[in-house]
């Protein structure tokens, strides 16, 4: 049985929030517009797509981040196959995926692209994209994992509620499995997440954020 720390509330039956983070999963506003304007816009996509392509995840969550992506990979036009990676602790559940894209009816060809992933399957190939997921404890899994990565999203609670996904530390784990002219976005502008991602090594910038968000934080492996 689930854990009831773990579980999910849900605010007007279709944002979830996590009971373990007292946080939501996406933008209160606009879950898929945050994704273009942070991830998408703070990355550069999709003009630096190309075959191989590989972002990488910092909480994989409710997989918004993923249909988005691969909804812009396709409407570019770019050929060959996307790569994504996402590291999650505590993934959902089959009803629980179901229920979060409910929100999104506009991605349901992406949502049904991706089905295996919501029954609980952790590497998925398609013809243009490949999915890993890796379950657990960031810290741990991203030290050991033998890659690197074009571009970071950065999306795991705030710092305020979740600070072990942005501690120094996993930062600088960030940045060592960063290509060069690899780039990282998040949502997140608190000073200690940006001080974090410049001692690992990152050229940090801050941006205007999306809705209710002054400004959001964009970082390059240079």
């Amino acid at each position: 049985m689930q854990d009831e720390a773990q579980g999910l509330d849900w605010r007007d039956g279709r944002i979830p929030v996590s009971r373990r983070f007292d946080d939501p999963y996406f933008s209160l506003d606009d879950g898929f517009a945050e994704t273009r304007h942070v991830f998408h816009g703070g990355n550069g996509l999709p003009n630096r797509f190309h075959d191989g392509f590989h972002i990488a995840e910092l909480g994989f969550g409710t997989g918004l981040n993923l249909m988005a992506t691969l909804r812009l990979w396709r409407q570019s036009g770019a050929e060959g196959q996307l790569r994504f990676t996402s590291f999650e602790a505590f993934p959902l559940s089959a009803p629980e995926y179901a229920q979060a894209h409910a929100a999104f009816p506009d991605l349901a060809p992406e949502v049904a692209a991706l089905a295996p992933l919501w029954q609980g399957a952790h590497d998925l190939t398609l013809p243009d994209l490949h999915v890993s997921l890796k379950i657990g404890d960031a810290r741990h899994e991203l030290p050991a994992w033998q890659s690197a990565t074009d571009a970071w999203f950065l999306d795991g609670f705030s710092p305020a509620k979740n600070p072990e996904l942005w501690e120094p530390s996993l930062m600088r784990a960030v940045f060592d499995h960063t290509a060069q002219g690899g780039t990282a976005a998040t949502y997140s502008a608190a000073g200690h997440v940006r001080r974090s991602l410049a001692e690992a090594g990152f050229d940090v910038t801050r941006a205007a954020g999306y809705g209710r968000k002054r400004h959001m934080t964009i970082a390059r492996k240079v």
